[in-house]
């Protein structure tokens, strides 16, 4: 079986907003798929937060103005459109905004609370040009990923201005595909990956969240012909899908003891595909079906791959009364005890056979 080449990364940081990744040797054609992929969600698919609207005393529409203030009010909104924070709120949050009197207006300016930090405080927002000037507004900041503009908000009362919301924390995403060797193989990729962030995350964490989607992502295609269970519906025994020829193999070929084998065969189950249709419960309802029988039949589903590991061997918890019960039942048998009641025949042939052999009827073996 082909093996691929396992490549090395090397993270060059040039400061705290960029990184520069050198990822080689990738066999031929991976450097374009990996390179393009992790572009395009990083650029896409990270989440960050953005203000979403912003609400101006004395405002009603972006075309108006606000007394004694230099920018007017669609250039405030774009100036607010580059604040970046970091909100650790899943819910909608308000900043506050106060100014009087002439002077600068940034981002420190604003009264954040407790779950949202801003990135860039020194960030111009207005300029106060009299003492008498007075500014106060109210930003709504939410969490989300891409960006949305702001023809798509709805809903917003009067005087609240919706705003274009870029959350995505990637400023720039570049990458670049080389030719390396490895040995006598002269086709393998190089690829070299350039981010530039915001400031709310550093490069390594968003390619490691970007990296994360897509095997999320892919992941579905990789757990196909698995069985998904629908949400609220029972775990059965089988994890993968069952073939016709799985499903129609015979109880005998799993090699099971006797007593194993004659519950399940009482009950009318016969092949592996009415096995493994049933959970836990319906199988320890089976008569004389225990959890030392149980745990029998795991292993040997799971010797076939029909089962995940971590289902091999259930725990005894509760059971163990009942295989302590099982056992003492057994040696009873095997020490030739009392056949009356308190003797669990495994199989009812065996029963007459013994009976046959004694000279007595199976009515007068209960006597005995």
């Amino acid at each position: 079986m082909y093996e691929f080449l396992i490549p090395k990364i090397e993270s060059v940081a040039a400061d705290e907003n960029y990184a520069r990744f050198n990822i080689e040797p990738l066999d031929s054609g991976f450097g374009l798929t990996i390179g393009n992929a992790l572009r395009r969600v990083l650029l896409g698919a990270l989440p960050g937060a953005a203000v979403t609207a912003v609400k101006i005393d004395q405002v009603q529409h972006e075309f108006s103005s606000v007394p004694h203030m230099k920018e007017d009010t669609t250039e405030f909104l774009l100036n607010v459109k580059s604040i970046r924070m970091r909100s650790f709120s899943d819910r909608p949050v308000r900043l506050l905004l106060e100014a009087n009197g002439e002077g600068r207006v940034t981002a420190g300016d604003l009264v954040a609370p407790a779950d949202v930090e801003i990135v860039n405080p020194e960030l111009h927002l207005a300029t106060l040009d009299s003492p008498d000037a007075r500014l106060t507004a109210e930003l709504t900041v939410s969490r989300g990923k891409g960006y949305v503009a702001a023809d798509q908000a709805e809903g917003l009362p009067i005087g609240v201005i919706p705003v274009d919301a870029v959350y995505t924390p990637i400023r720039k995403v570049n990458y670049r595909v080389e030719h390396t060797r490895v040995e006598q193989m002269t086709n393998c990729d190089k690829l070299t990956l350039e981010v530039w962030t915001d400031g709310t995350i550093t490069p390594q964490e968003a390619v490691s969240q970007a990296a994360q989607i897509l095997v999320r992502h892919l992941q579905l295609f990789a757990d196909l012909g698995k069985v998904v269970a629908r949400p609220g519906a029972r775990q059965t025994l089988g994890t993968t899908a069952i073939s016709p020829k799985v499903y129609d193999t015979p109880i005998e070929e799993l090699d099971l003891s006797v007593r194993t084998y004659n519950c399940l065969k009482r009950s009318g189950i016969t092949k592996v595909g009415q096995i493994l249709e049933m959970d836990e419960q319906d199988l320890l309802g089976v008569r004389n079906f225990g959890r030392k029988s149980l745990e029998e039949l795991q292993e040997k589903l799971s010797q076939r791959g029909l089962l995940p590991e971590g289902l091999a061997r259930s725990e005894v918890g509760e059971g163990e009364a009942e295989e302590s019960e099982e056992s003492e039942s057994e040696e009873r048998v095997a020490a030739g005890g009392s056949f009356g009641e308190s003797a669990d025949w495994e199989d009812e042939d065996a029963e007459q056979e013994f009976h046959g052999s004694a000279g007595l009827s199976p009515d007068e073996g209960g006597k005995a």
